[in-house]
């Protein structure tokens, strides 16, 4: 399952994922945790996988198409929500005249991966 809240919180944001990982037997257990390892970090504190998106190219699309793909393949749970972005932050991030807070929100609402967004 995705979704996704609203709105975008500042001019500057990044797309923040929070996913749970599904209950699953030892061999699929694995398996989620490989695909989860490869484009999201653990934090043990709240048991749950992150990563921020602060740009759409090759790379992050590739990551958020293989995290749209675990809640089909492994039940796991996929949150994106929009995120102020830390003053730590030192890779890019989106603005609020992007446009692209509005596509992750329609993709959310029809809970479709988004290698299968409607074609305009």
């Amino acid at each position: 399952m995705t979704s996704l809240a609203t709105p975008y919180p500042s001019d500057r944001w990044l797309l923040q994922v929070t996913i749970r990982a599904a209950c699953a037997d030892d061999t699929r257990w694995h398996e989620q945790l490989a695909v989860l390892r490869s484009v999201s970090s653990y934090d043990p504190a709240t048991q749950t996988w992150s990563t921020f998106i602060g740009v759409l190219d090759l790379a992050s699309v590739h990551a958020l198409q293989s995290l749209f793909d675990a809640p089909r393949s492994f039940g796991t749970n996929i949150q994106l929500e929009p995120a102020s972005v830390p003053a730590t932050w030192q890779g890019p991030s989106f603005t609020s005249d992007s446009g692209m807070a509005v596509l992750f929100k329609v993709q959310a609402e029809k809970e479709r991966p988004l290698g299968q967004l409607p074609l305009a």
